[in-house]
């Protein structure tokens, strides 16, 4: 096996883990939104997964991205798929850091203070799913690229 194909296998380990992780986000949701008892244990449980499996799988992408790149002696400038991940990868980072963790632990408080019918809640819960909508465009057109790897 050469080292290639070694980052190749790693890789392909880690988009299953972090995109994986993120699409078991919408069930937590909706099972807790069917037995509100418990949605504060889904939220938690969900940033627990995001937290401990998949933002560390998407930095082990990120890592064995750059390695292929360079082990592969593929010139990132001539290369479609490979401008789309990185650039992918960095907005999908923006938006995961800037925008849907806070939302999420924002969540979690108050839910715990105000309630899951609190206006406030309600709010962070659209909030969350338009960014978790977001999120997962961008992380499959992404996945769609590194799988087709068009040349336009």
């Amino acid at each position: 096996m050469t080292w290639f194909l070694a980052l190749k296998y790693l890789h392909v380990v880690f988009a299953i883990a972090a995109v994986g992780a993120n699409m078991t986000y919408a069930v937590w949701g909706a099972l807790a939104k069917r037995d509100k008892q418990h949605l504060g244990f889904a939220l938690r449980g969900i940033k627990f997964l995001d937290d401990r499996v998949a933002n560390p799988a998407y930095a082990g992408l990120f890592v064995t991205g750059l390695a292929m790149v360079w082990v592969g002696g593929i010139d990132p400038r001539a290369t479609l798929f490979v401008q789309v991940g990185f650039f992918g990868f960095i907005a999908v980072a923006l938006v995961a850091a800037l925008l849907y963790s806070p939302t999420l632990k924002r969540q979690i408080a108050t839910v715990e203070s105000d309630g899951w019918d609190s206006p406030a809640y309600l709010a962070l819960d659209r909030r969350s799913t338009i960014l978790g909508i977001v999120l997962a465009v961008l992380v499959l057109v992404i996945v769609l690229f590194m799988v087709v790897k068009p040349s336009f």
